[in-house]
């Protein structure tokens, strides 16, 4: 059988091998689900809400081991390994609890003709496409709504981090999901696969998080057979200072928005503008505490931040870093890539940069802050909402109302108001523009799995 090496990214050493899907295995793997749907579909709410339940004690249970899985195929530091499987494990709780809460409605027409019922049932099949840089979240983030629904999956994760992902799918089996109901597939390449799973004519929902030009790839071969869609695409975050700021405040809130997961997240802070007022402090501030972290092994708990997952991600960040620095830009602390075999590349901030700088334009993914000096706090907006994506904004202010009048004026779906984290199970997480389509958690993402019916009737 075919395999798929997964590499620590630290060393470049070969942590598991896991079979390579072929297009056959993947529509078995489509047939198994759809055979399964009108089972477990009629499963009850509460039956489903306790196999969740279940997973959740499995995952906080097998805490440590699914943390440093996540370090040896990824490489972030165990640290934020550790974050992760908290946060991933929520989602099974939180929707364990959503399954008993699928609404409905019953009226009589305004007319008095007759009554309106509208009830909601599950869309079916789900093929769930996740990346890596969050093996586990992405994962229980779309399986979670989707068995809460009724639906039954088939999870394709990233062949960089396989491991993860079909970890997370044995403890689901071992909490009770009856067979058929989720299935893992790991092709290598994964297009032909995924083109051929949303050809089968049995998939009936696609949820994608990555790239936006994937996911309008992924949205034009939905089109054919009109499957329904959750996209969950690229950001290029904007992170404002005003000149009223709590500077302690911005530089912690600035450190997460940034650091965490390494950068390698669609919500890090990408595009850095500072008002002139609290600039240098800023500056001087921020960069203390990024040039005093440690690039090493994720494992090694003198590491702060680990390796990016690949080398190609490796030369992406480091080609962006030396652009900005050929038009001008001010290498303040890092710059350089790991002085050995590992992906790493060094926390990294960029001053002297001007609005129209091409890395302000391009999502980075890697530990990387350029910083932008502006003076006018009425034409930061503008800038802010110059790019395509919006899927979250940050804003540091004292003034609040401040601060939620310009949130309401950003193109994002998410704002982090004197805050760098807005990640939770129970809110919608999703952007607009070309970050995506939908939302993914609290009880938008529930919804997502689910199709409304309408009955016009007298009775």
């Amino acid at each position: 059988m075919a395999t798929v090496d997964v590499i620590n990214p630290f060393d470049g050493s070969v942590v598991g091998k896991v079979p390579r899907a072929d297009i056959a295995d993947c529509l078995s793997a489509v047939e198994r689900a759809d055979a399964a749907f009108n089972s477990w579909r009629a499963t009850a709410p509460r039956a489903r809400a306790e196999v969740l339940r279940k997973a959740w004690e499995l995952m906080m249970a097998e805490h440590e081991s699914l943390a440093r899985t996540i370090v040896q195929e990824n490489g972030k530091v165990l640290a934020d390994a550790k974050a992760e499987v908290t946060y991933a494990a929520e989602f099974f709780r939180w929707f364990s609890e959503e399954a008993v809460r699928i609404d409905g409605d019953y009226r009589r027409a305004p007319s008095g003709a007759n009554w309106l019922l509208v009830s909601r049932q599950p869309v079916g099949v789900s093929l769930l496409a996740t990346p890596w840089n969050f093996p586990a979240a992405m994962a229980t983030r779309k399986i979670g709504p989707a068995l809460a629904a009724g639906c039954t999956v088939v999870l394709k994760p990233a062949s960089n981090t396989p491991l993860t992902a079909i970890a997370i799918c044995e403890i689901l089996r071992r909490a009770g999901v009856p067979d058929g109901v989720v299935n893992v597939v790991v092709p290598d390449p994964s297009g032909p696969a995924v083109s051929a799973m949303l050809s089968s004519g049995k998939v009936r929902k696609l949820s994608f998080t990555g790239s936006t030009p994937v996911g309008s790839l992924l949205l034009a071969q939905a089109a054919e057979r009109v499957i329904n869609c959750s996209m969950e695409l690229g950001g290029n975050a904007p992170l404002v200072v005003f000149d009223d700021a709590d500077l302690d405040v911005a530089v912690e809130g600035s450190m997460l928005a940034k650091m965490r997961n390494g950068g390698a997240a669609c919500t890090a802070a990408n595009r850095f503008f500072v008002h002139e007022k609290i600039y240098d402090k800023f500056v001087d501030a921020f960069t203390k505490r990024m040039s005093a972290l440690v690039l090493g092994d994720g494992l090694d708990p003198r590491t702060h931040v680990g390796p990016l997952v690949s080398r190609k991600e490796q030369d992406h960040v480091a080609t962006l870093v030396d652009g900005a620095v050929a038009q001008g830009a001010t290498v303040a602390c890092g710059g350089k890539r790991a002085g050995d075999n590992s992906f790493g590349y060094h926390p990294t901030v960029l001053t002297n940069l001007r609005f129209d700088a091409a890395i302000l334009k391009e999502e980075i993914f890697g530990p990387v802050a350029p910083i932008v000096q502006f003076a006018d706090s009425d034409d930061i907006l503008a800038h802010c909402n110059s790019v395509e994506h919006g899927l979250v904004s940050y804003v540091f202010t004292r003034d609040v109302g401040r601060g939620l009048k310009f949130a309401e004026a950003l193109e994002t779906g998410m704002i982090g108001l004197n805050r760098g984290l807005v990640s939770d199970p129970a809110a919608p997480f999703g952007g607009v523009k070309a970050s995506g389509l939908g939302r993914e958690g609290g009880h938008d993402g529930l919804l997502a799995f689910l199709e409304t019916k309408y009955v016009a009737g007298n009775w």
